[in-house]
């Protein structure tokens, strides 16, 4: 089953040196969510060939513009291309007032359902939940109310070993409950080890996203053990000062996150406009966690 995580932006404030503001899209087995929207997000779609029509939810940090001015157009395009799947769309509450504010203006009515679901900022909460996959909030501490996500897949079902189960001629009413992990018991009241006809399923992956946050190594708790990790990275760690007047991180802090946290591997980007050349903040990011890479536009991070 896919779990895919896509760069669209990864420019800080402003799109430079053909880097666009924060956006990403996360493919989870079929669930298709975008993580913030910035300027240009629909663009970036376009230039990648990706079926954005797939996308159901869509969940943006915080209220600085870099994360959310491309949302609208989005909103918008999909109301002229005549989307008629639900859209459900995550954030602080004023994010819905500054969409109802641009609809009522432009006097529009979408042709399909928008659910808007408030994130409280202030303390961690299940935001989604289905039978296959979590997300959840992180507290972030950034000049306005911010959060982070985190999407987890629930525990797999167990994987059936098709041999056994020929052997035994188990009928095929059964397999979901061996699926869940019941034994199997046979008419003669004989009982058969679920181990025997199953084995254990491949580990429940995980993908956190830290949006912009100064350093708080609080975080590392909230991310722990995840396969993948995005962490903001905008300065390089010379500019340590700089980070915390603006309450952002450098690339040595986010570093080190991602290796308190046990992570598998960082991803750093929101990169700072001062910088054209980026391989100085892989190589610091990479002094204190190895397994670090570019959050560039267009890369594809898969999680096996």
């Amino acid at each position: 089953m896919g779990f895919e995580l896509t760069i669209l932006g990864s420019s800080s404030a402003t799109p430079i040196y053909n880097r666009h503001p924060t956006s990403q899209l996360l493919v989870i087995r079929d669930h298709h969510f975008l993580i913030d929207c910035g300027e240009g997000t629909l663009t970036q779609l376009l230039n990648y060939r990706i079926k954005y029509h797939k996308i159901t939810h869509i969940f943006i940090s915080h209220l600085h513009g870099d994360h959310y001015l491309g949302l609208v157009g989005l909103i918008s395009t999909f109301h002229l291309q005549g989307r008629t799947i639900d859209l459900h769309i995550y954030g602080q509450q004023e994010l819905m007032d500054i969409i109802e504010i641009q609809l009522r203006i432009s006097n529009m009515h979408l042709r399909y359902n928008l659910i808007f679901h408030s994130v409280r900022h202030y303390a961690p909460e299940v935001v989604f939940e289905d039978e296959e996959i979590m997300v959840r909030s992180v507290v972030l501490n950034h000049r306005v109310p911010c959060t982070g996500f985190i999407f987890k897949e629930k525990p797999r079902p167990r994987k059936l070993r098709i041999d056994k189960l020929q052997e035994h001629n188990i009928p095929f009413t059964y397999f979901n409950k061996l699926r869940k992990g019941e034994d199997f018991r046979t008419y003669n009241g004989d009982v058969i080890p679920n181990k025997e006809l199953t084995e254990e399923p491949s580990p429940s992956r995980a993908y956190a996203y830290c949006s912009d946050t100064i350093f708080d190594i609080g975080v590392a708790d909230e991310v722990r053990g995840v396969d993948l990790l995005y962490h903001e990275a905008t300065f390089l760690h010379e500019q340590e000062d700089r980070a915390a007047a603006t309450f952002h991180s450098t690339c040595i802090q986010a570093a080190e996150i991602a290796k308190k946290g046990e992570v598998s591997k960082l991803i750093i980007g929101h990169f700072s406009a001062r910088y054209r050349d980026l391989q100085p903040l892989l190589l610091e990011a990479k002094s204190v966690f190895e397994n670090t890479e570019l959050a560039l536009e267009g890369r594809k991070f898969k999680v096996d």
